[in-house]
């Protein structure tokens, strides 16, 4: 069943099911909440609560994003990761959870960064898939530049299926090729929110001074055939002071939830032991 709820100026979106400890995971881009939903089938007794990001699925984008903070396109809207940040911590006072466990993967990962930064008392623990603390590269700015003038000059369709193709890990698409389709099938995303999210990732702030202030529990799960983030990458989250732990699958790309789903999901109820001992 899908629910709403408002955060500033837009109408958002979110599935709330099962029962127990809450934990409330954020989607990668450019998809939805259904990401979440083969590994959510596998973790039972966790009230897994999934919301579809601004601009994302159903959610809407909102009228208010600032322009600017991404100098190489200046006229770019952000979607910064402050504002996602913000749009979690409506949902979590909407739904009166003084805290939860939080799991995000790439962008859903640097939200929650953002938002231990914004509100570290109501987070029990974070588990970070596929998402590094730290800033995009020369490269990785030189991609959004060119995202945003595909996503601009009508090429938006090819830009999913480009991402679709690229961030599946290889053994993925050899072994697997209907996950490529699948996911593909849910990059539901405007131009404009296309935009807006590349500019919102490559102003995000370096996170590397932010891990070692987490002391909470840490999960941190890399993908072995990720070519989007490294695992060497993620192990920079082993200096949280809560604890970390540290996974790779080597046979996983940057979608690891979806890939491998019950992989991800017996590490992951393993890992959430702790918060119902």
């Amino acid at each position: 069943m899908i629910s709403s709820w408002l955060s500033a100026d837009a109408r958002l979106v979110f599935t709330d099911t099962g029962s127990g400890l809450p934990v409330i995971c954020l989607h990668p881009t450019p998809l939805d909440h259904d990401y979440w939903r083969p590994m959510a089938d596998n973790l039972p007794g966790v009230r897994v609560i999934a919301p579809d990001l601004r601009g994302h699925g159903r959610s809407e984008l909102g009228v208010l994003l600032p322009k600017g903070s991404f100098t190489r396109v200046p006229d770019a809207p952000v979607l910064s990761m402050a504002q996602l940040a913000d749009d979690v911590l409506a949902l979590i006072d909407q739904l009166a959870l003084p805290q939860a466990v939080f799991i995000g993967c790439s962008i859903g990962g640097y939200v929650l960064l953002e938002l231990w930064r914004k509100a570290p008392d109501r987070v029990r623990g974070l588990t970070f898939m596929c998402a590094k603390p730290q800033p995009d590269a020369e490269a990785n700015l030189e991609k959004r530049v060119a995202n945003i003038a595909k996503a601009r000059s009508g090429g938006n369709s090819a830009l999913m299926d480009g991402f679709a193709q690229s961030l599946v890990g290889e053994t993925t698409r050899r072994l697997h090729p209907e996950i490529v389709s699948e996911l593909l099938s849910r990059m539901v995303i405007t131009p404009e929110a296309e935009v807006a999210v590349q500019a919102g990732l490559a102003a995000r702030p370096d996170s590397l001074p932010t891990v070692p202030t987490l002391n909470v529990p840490v999960l941190a799960i890399a993908g072995g055939e990720d070519t989007a983030v490294t695992p060497a990458e993620m192990a920079a989250y082993k200096a949280a002071p809560g604890g970390c732990t540290y996974h790779v699958l080597e046979d996983a790309g940057h979608f690891a939830a979806y890939e491998q789903p019950q992989k991800v999901a017996a590490l992951v109820a393993d890992w959430l032991k702790q918060f119902v001992a």
